[in-house]
């Protein structure tokens, strides 16, 4: 069964998120249209994190609804989940499996078909160059290898819908060059959302921009747009700087605090 959608493949609307009088997320609204790449941006601590674990299923909202593909991820979770590749920050894998054992187990998991999944774990290893490591603990693998199976995790069931958090951190140049050649690869069949408060990957990789601070989105635009009055530098001080007002603090939840 087909979602109602408005052809947006990742929707946001009124998105917010308290923690106690701590506002997380306030307010948050969006939508991205099939192949589009788009950069999350803003500072540490801007709410990127916890939109996006909303966006993924992974976090109630406090407010606010959040679709995928035209599938509610509250009320259709699992419609939503099938169309879905989620790549967290320091995303949870298992030391002891070997990147072959893993994806094998998450596609089991997700139900996928003997034969498909061979396929698909042959089509993935090879996307994300795991060929050398296949076989290897996965414990024992460099931080760059263990994102790249990250990647192939959250790529294994194909999905029309690609989230991202942070998916640069912690690599080396070279190793950020191959990861931000593998997504314009991936933009050309996919709808992208990814965070960074990496400027540089804005320039690199993105159609988009979304910029989020202290909560709330204060940009939505192309990077020409974010850029024609300065550089990228000048432009995200201006729209991040640290005098700008708080969100005003909402009715309690329980719950910690989201990046």
């Amino acid at each position: 069964m087909a979602g109602k959608s408005d052809g947006a493949m990742i929707r946001a609307k009124n998105l917010s998120k308290y923690y106690g009088s701590f506002v997380a997320i306030k307010d948050i609204t969006f939508s991205i249209p099939k192949g589009q790449v788009v950069a999350f941006l803003g500072p540490n601590g801007a709410g990127k994190t916890t939109t996006m674990k909303i966006l993924s299923g992974f976090l109630a909202a406090s407010e606010g609804e959040a679709s995928i593909a035209g599938f509610d991820v509250y009320s259709q979770r699992i419609e939503a989940s099938k169309r879905l590749g989620y790549l967290p920050e320091n995303g949870p894998l298992y030391d002891d499996m070997t990147p072959s054992e893993l994806l094998n187990f998450f596609g089991e998991a997700r139900g996928m078909e003997k034969d498909h999944l061979y396929k698909r774990i042959g089509e993935v290893h090879k996307l994300c160059d795991l060929s050398e490591v296949m076989e290897k603990p996965i414990g024992k693998l460099s931080r760059g290898y263990r994102q790249r199976v990250g990647l192939a995790q959250a790529l294994l069931h194909d999905p029309e819908v690609l989230i991202m958090d942070e998916p640069t951190a912690g690599l080396d140049p070279n190793q950020i060059r191959d990861f931000r050649t593998n997504i314009s690869k991936l933009g050309n069949s996919k709808t992208i959302l990814m965070s960074t408060h990496i400027l540089q990957e804005v320039e690199a990789v993105a159609d988009r921009v979304l910029l989020v601070n202290r909560g709330q989105l204060v940009f939505d635009g192309s990077p020409f747009d974010l850029t024609h009055k300065g550089t990228l530098e000048e432009t995200f001080y201006k729209l991040t700087a640290s005098d700008k007002p708080e969100a005003e603090p909402k009715k309690p939840e329980g719950g910690s605090v989201e990046a």
